[in-house]
């Protein structure tokens, strides 16, 4: 039996509806899906809502984000970033500092012509600094030198000139991590238990959060832990979790019991080695130079020493310790800055004839200049911590 013309066209359009009906109904449930995927907005990243351990929530709380100065510099003790700006490629950031393009670009991973986004950060691969003001560095008749004003520039300037893969620890610096192949923003906050978020702040990352390999990154400064979340509950007929017994975590002491009646060796005396040390051993830094203190240390005014000495004397590093800054002011007197053990840096002011290279080790008591000609000639020496404190140095020379 067949069907008339009219009966096939109207069955054949009752199909058509009932497909588009369907195809109706599926996006729909797709689309209530991924809208319970994200919250009403706030997509879960981590694809593990509900109590997931990789939440933000999760994660130790950071400081606030650093804020770049009026040059778009952020400045740490062993390194120094770079604020990209409107339309700036690597070339033209690195032309505006003072920096070598193809430096810049093979520091940060990239190409001397590549443009960059507005905000984002570029490791330098050396430090820049503000030229010093004539009249922070005494007239020609010898006054006191105030280095609060090349000092802490050239302190900026206490660092590697080399981009760290990951920076070692130090107070009030950020560590910094190299983005290796495969590795997400997401991956490294995890890595290192901060939020993403956070993450994304500290370094201008765009809205994609996208990283890229060679790229380095400063990890946000943990302000507190994580906070101690709720106990998920186990579905039923799961059963509860069996705790963990406190010897997992901390094994219990070796027994070492005293057999009865043995009487316990006496330790001897140990000598007083300090009573016996010479003054110019039990010193923590040695004189950088010959001569007689001229002008003392006063934290407001002169956050040093100065000593007097002819001009030629051989300057010699106070203490073992690696040459961070090799610098000079305006009148052309040499700044050389060593650091330490314990964070501490020795600031040498006045020196011709440098005979050091940035980065060197050197010993103590090693020459690393001569004093430059003045009327007097004298050395500016400094003690200060890689935070910029000054410390007396005869505290350190006694």
């Amino acid at each position: 039996m067949r069907l008339s013309g009219e009966k096939m066209t109207g069955r054949m359009a009752m199909r058509k509806t009932y497909g588009k009906l369907r195809l109706t109904l599926t996006l729909g449930a797709s689309a209530l899906a991924l809208s319970a995927c994200m919250g009403g907005g706030n997509l879960d990243w981590d694809l593990r809502q509900n109590g997931g351990a990789t939440a933000d929530a999760a994660r130790q709380a950071t400081a606030a984000a650093p804020t770049p100065d009026a040059n778009g510099i952020l400045s740490y003790p062993d390194y120094q970033l770079a604020q990209a700006r409107r339309g700036d490629t690597v070339a033209s950031l690195a032309g505006r500092l003072g920096l070598n393009p193809e430096d810049v670009a093979r520091t940060n991973a990239l190409h001397a012509n590549d443009p960059l986004r507005q905000g984002e950060l570029l490791l330098l691969p050396s430090r820049v600094s503000a030229v010093p003001q004539p009249a922070a560095i005494g007239g020609a008749s010898g006054g006191p030198i105030d280095i609060s004003a090349i000092a802490t520039t050239a302190l900026d300037n206490a660092g590697s000139s080399t981009s760290p893969a990951a920076s070692q620890p130090i107070a009030g610096q950020p560590l910094t991590h190299r983005v290796e192949r495969g590795e997400t923003a997401f991956t490294i906050s995890r890595a290192y238990n901060v939020s993403a978020k956070a993450l994304a702040d500290w370094n201008q990352l765009g809205p994609d959060m996208g990283v890229r390999e060679g790229q380095t990154l400063i990890i946000p400064i943990v302000t507190g832990p994580a906070p101690e979340l709720e106990p998920v509950p186990t579905p039923p007929g799961a059963g509860s979790p069996t705790p963990e017994p406190p010897s997992a975590s901390e094994p219990l002491p070796d027994e070492d019991p005293t057999v009865a009646g043995t009487k316990p060796k006496e330790t001897p005396p140990s000598p007083d080695l300090g009573s016996e040390a010479s003054a110019a051993s039990a010193a923590k830094f040695a004189m950088p130079v010959e001569g007689n203190v001229i002008r003392g240390y006063d934290k407001a005014s002169n956050q040093g020493i100065d000593i007097a000495a002819a001009a030629g004397s051989a300057v010699k590093a106070a203490d073992a310790g690696t040459v961070t800054v090799i610098s000079a002011d305006t009148n052309g007197k040499g700044i050389v800055i060593l650091r330490h053990a314990d964070n501490l840096l020795t600031v040498y002011v006045g020196v011709s004839d440098v005979s050091v290279a940035k980065g060197a080790k050197v010993t103590r008591g090693q020459a690393i200049g001569k004093v430059a000609a003045g009327d007097p000639a004298f050395l500016h020496f400094e003690v200060r911590n890689t935070s910029k404190e000054s410390f007396d140095p005869m505290t350190y020379l006694q």
